[in-house]
């Protein structure tokens, strides 16, 4: 862990009576890059449309809804998922509770963190009303540091940008941060363990300063408590009831908080 810290600081630190269409809204101000034309779409009666839909689904995996009713897992690893098949699936890291081999081919999108090849993995995805991209970072591994193994997966839905951290092992560097943007929520892993340290993972948290953070990756309630314990110092804790939440733009929270959403 010391290796990879140590390189990122020294590389520079339901009907259809109710659907109605809509105009796409306006790009996406806080989000770095060109965004991709939008056209008419079909807004899902479920959701407003400045709204997204998040439901943990466990461990590091979300189903991620956006108004048009595009549906996203990310870390999909083939056991862990909603009832009906995503449009799209994300796997972060090739990590066995992260990642499947045999994803169902009705999925129109599988993007993997990593490049199988040895390179860089590089998405840049619009489909209707969703905007995906990623940002490779470097993942510990026996006898050193395996480079770009892991990525950051980055939503832009509903002039929102919502940042999925996978399998994090190190603080962000500021060319990291320079493609990642301004993030509203931000879904982070806090184990303390096998991803970054808990004092590593708060610099991550400082580096992006969303106003509103979800925990995932942890491995009990003693764990939660202890990533807690710590984030309290800078953001109010809210438990949700139930495993599934809609976030806005209008609803973020004035004060930073952290949100815990129950897994099932």
């Amino acid at each position: 862990m010391a290796t990879i810290r140590t390189f990122d600081r020294l590389s520079a630190l339901g009907a259809a009576a109710l659907l109605v269409i809509l105009t796409a809204a306006s790009a996406l101000a806080n989000c770095p890059g060109p965004v991709a034309s939008r056209g008419p779409m079909v807004w899902r009666a479920a959701l407003a449309p400045n709204q997204v839909g998040l439901t943990f689904l466990g461990h590091a995996s979300f189903l991620i809804e956006s108004p048009a009713g595009v549906t996203i897992v990310t870390d999909y690893n083939g056991y862990i998922r909603p009832k009906a098949l995503p449009d799209i699936v994300t796997m972060n890291n090739a990590h066995a509770t992260h990642y499947t081999d045999h994803p169902d081919p009705g999925i129109k999108y599988v993007l993997r963190g990593w490049d199988p090849g040895g390179g860089v993995a590089t998405h840049n995805v619009t489909y209707r009303d969703v905007r995906i991209r990623n940002v490779p970072t470097n993942v510990r591994d026996v006898g050193g540091t395996r480079y770009n193994g892991n990525s950051i997966f980055i939503f832009e839905i509903a002039d929102l940008c919502i940042a999925h951290l996978g399998h994090l092992h190190h603080v962000l560097t500021p060319e990291h941060l320079a493609e990642i943007g301004q993030i509203d929520v931000l879904l982070v892993p806090v184990d303390g363990n096998y991803t970054l340290d808990l004092d590593g993972m708060l610099e991550v948290i400082r580096q992006l300063h969303p106003p509103l953070l979800i925990p995932m990756h942890y491995f009990g309630p003693e764990t939660l408590e202890r990533f807690l314990a710590r984030v309290r110092e800078t953001y109010a804790v809210r438990l949700n009831e139930t495993a599934s939440v809609t976030v806005s733009r209008a609803t973020l929270p004035a004060r930073p908080e952290a949100l815990v959403l129950p897994g099932y």
